[in-house]
């Protein structure tokens, strides 16, 4: 008896997963994906808003933001340096200073950060209801 090898058929579901897989790439590479994924970041937008008055050191900007953790005002600030978004200035000193300032092209954002700011604080209301009206039709 010999063994045979049986070659299995192709899945039904690859032409599907090569299709997600190119949506997902076509997502990933968007731009406005891109940076709507950055300002959705926890700490992003209230960095901007406290950065908007001008330079700020590190011990300012965690007393103004005091819900998040040193570690993730960090990451964020590193996140946002990284995006071109702020500056990071280190002036030798005892101890180190070191200064948090936005870039043109973070002053650049502060309109649409604003602009959906006040969407939100004229909308917020309706998005509430909204959600409380679905919430009840699914329970």
């Amino acid at each position: 008896m010999t063994a045979r090898t049986a070659v299995p058929p192709p899945a039904a579901a690859a032409p599907h997963a090569e299709s997600r897989d190119a949506y997902q790439a076509d997502c990933a590479a968007c731009p406005t994906n891109r940076v709507l994924d950055r300002m959705g970041d926890k700490w992003v937008g209230l960095v901007l808003k406290e950065l908007a008055g001008g330079p700020q050191r590190y011990g300012e900007l965690a007393r103004s933001i005091p819900g998040a953790s040193q570690k993730m005002l960090t990451q964020t600030l590193r996140r946002l340096e990284r995006d071109g978004l702020l500056s990071r200035t280190v002036t030798p000193a005892v101890p180190v200073r070191v200064d948090y300032e936005l870039t043109p092209l973070g002053l650049s954002l502060l309109p649409v950060l604003n602009a959906v700011t006040r969407w939100a604080e004229q909308n917020i209301g309706q998005v509430d209801r909204a959600r409380e009206a679905y919430d009840a039709r699914q329970g």
